[in-house]
């Protein structure tokens, strides 16, 4: 479920004036992380390293309150669920948008990644959950090994977004850099990075 909120009445309240109305309210952080725990499970159980890599930062998201508030126009949603999205490679040979609601059980969100994404790889049109979900953004450019990319500020789409490239594999570690944009009305430096460092967490004890 999706409500507007009144913005003074929350603890964004200085970060929306001063931010709504900036030129470029968006901030992009790089990060390297140590993806080995998930090509592992990946390999070792038949599991899709992005759906791994979805997972986890759904699972980090909603562990930092800051993701259920975004703006949206000039106003401030508030939301109770969270939903990854994922590129997708449709049968045109074009891509097409796919929004994965966010479960706690690994199993069930495996489920319905595999079963969407085929879906709007069949179909060709967008699942788009963003009137009930805050929306992450994600994109895998999994041809080439990227050492980060920064987003564009459109003003018309404010979600948080991560992009990533192919790991890179160095003796026994998998590492993989990230850069993670996000509005700064939603959220400052430091939930960002406390967000990153759940992922971080999530990634490495995560067992299946």
């Amino acid at each position: 479920m999706a409500k507007e909120i009144d913005p003074g009445k929350t603890k964004r309240a200085a970060a929306y004036e001063l931010w709504m109305k900036a030129p470029n309210p968006m901030v992009t952080f790089f990060k390297t992380m140590d993806v080995t725990n998930l090509v592992r499970i990946s390999n070792k159980k038949h599991l899709k390293f992005n759906m791994l890599m979805a997972y986890c930062i759904g699972k980090a998201a909603a562990a930092v309150k800051e993701f259920y508030l975004l703006p949206v126009g000039d106003k401030l949603i508030q939301y109770d669920t969270i939903a990854v999205n994922t590129i997708v490679k449709n049968k045109s040979g074009e891509v097409s948008s796919c929004d994965i609601l966010f479960t706690d059980e690994l199993k069930k969100f495996n489920s319905d990644y595999l079963k969407y994404t085929k879906q709007v790889a069949s179909n060709c049109k967008d699942r788009d959950l963003s009137e009930s979900c805050m929306v992450i953004g994600t994109s895998a450019i999994i041809d080439t090994e990227i050492d980060g990319a920064v987003g564009m500020n459109s003003g018309i789409f404010n979600n948080p977004f991560i992009i990533w490239g192919r790991y890179r594999k160095n003796l026994f570690r998998c590492r993989l850099p990230i850069s993670f944009q996000f509005h700064h009305t939603q959220m400052d430096g430091a939930h960002a990075g406390r967000f990153l460092a759940i992922m971080q967490s999530e990634i490495n004890k995560m067992r299946v």
